[in-house]
């Protein structure tokens, strides 16, 4: 009798194992096809985009009645890219250390509780709208900076100027209401903190603890250990994350509409008188009639700025792939 029984007993959980089996195995191709749908919907948007911006572009670079303008929208469309270059880096260079430096603190230094709250701060601010952080820079921080601009123009423009025979023209001019470049990118560097400071945090915490528990048994102080081993794991993510902040602020609209002031670029940054793309395009193609030679100068200047934010990413990939053996975010 026990022996008649236990075949099929065997026979239920092995057809039972391989059903399991089957359906775990259809489940995950059907993920991968979803995935691969994603991946394949996502380029076929960014084909679709680049394809608009390319087709509706012609008009600023060629007229039937004059030909080539090719000349004329350069001239048009330099002053606001080198302008969105220089906002973004501005912002970039400002708030990449503070973002480092906040997320090495959260994942090595702070205290588990002090940790949870100053993440919890750093995650609400990227949960702030545009249209604030551009309403607290044109009516807060603005005016507070006009006496550091106005220190700034004086002893690094107007008295080298004076007695030395130049000044530095980055400090040159009249702040006013301290409605320019400078401002816009401080702001920015706000905006893109809590981003980058949340890529970095991951990818610390992702260091190998036995790397770490290496490290200081050899000897070494906490920051020797992160210097040898935590910097080194992270430094791809960090790059990725630094790139997706100067993504960010190369893209920004509404907060640079409303604090900076101005039509073209000049090298000062505390004077009014810069702009970028996307405050350009803000502002002026809504009253622009469509398929005419402004409207279309407007759709290439969104082709430049798309142009610009393909290639940083481009040169973020290629320089993330040179430390891809460090990372622990690919």
């Amino acid at each position: 009798m026990t022996t008649t029984s236990e075949p099929k007993t065997t026979d239920k959980r092995t057809n039972t194992l391989v059903s399991s089996d089957k359906a775990g195995a259809a489940v995950d191709r059907g993920f991968a096809a979803l995935a691969k749908f994603a991946g394949i919907f996502i380029l076929i948007i960014l084909a679709f985009v680049a394809l608009f911006l390319s087709w509706n572009s012609g008009g600023a670079l060629y007229q039937e009645d004059e030909g080539l303008i090719i000349g004329r929208f350069l001239n048009y469309a330099w002053p606001f890219a080198l302008g969105t270059v220089v906002v973004a880096v501005l912002a970039l260079v400002m708030s990449a250390p503070v973002a480092i430096g906040v997320a090495l603190y959260i994942s090595h230094y702070a205290p588990p509780r002090a940790s949870k709250t100053i993440g919890y701060i750093i995650d609400l601010l990227a949960a702030i709208p545009s249209v604030v952080y551009g309403a607290w820079g044109m009516f807060v921080l603005a005016p507070a900076m006009v006496p550091l601009y106005r220190w700034l123009n004086q002893w690094l423009y107007t008295w080298p100027q004076e007695n030395l025979g130049f000044g530095i023209p980055l400090f040159a001019g009249s702040p006013g209401l301290g409605q320019n470049i400078f401002t816009a990118s401080v702001v920015l560097a706000v905006m893109v903190l809590p981003i980058i400071s949340s890529v970095c945090r991951e990818i610390f915490i992702q260091t190998p603890k036995l790397h770490e528990e290496a490290a200081l048994a050899l000897g070494a102080t906490r920051w020797e250990m992160i210097k040898m081993a935590v910097f080194p794991f992270a430094r791809a993510g960090v790059i990725s994350g630094i790139m997706l902040g100067l993504g960010r602020a190369l893209g920004e609209t509404m907060a640079v509409v409303m604090v900076v002031s101005g039509l073209g670029f000049q090298w000062s940054i505390i004077s009014a008188g810069n702009s970028t793309i996307p405050r350009e395009i803000a502002l002026n193609f809504g009253e622009t009639a469509p398929n005419s030679e402004r409207w279309h100068q407007l759709i290439a200047l969104g082709l430049v700025l798309f142009i610009i934010t393909l290639i940083v990413n481009m040169i973020a990939r290629w320089i993330v792939s040179r430390h891809k053996e460090f990372s622990g975010a690919n």
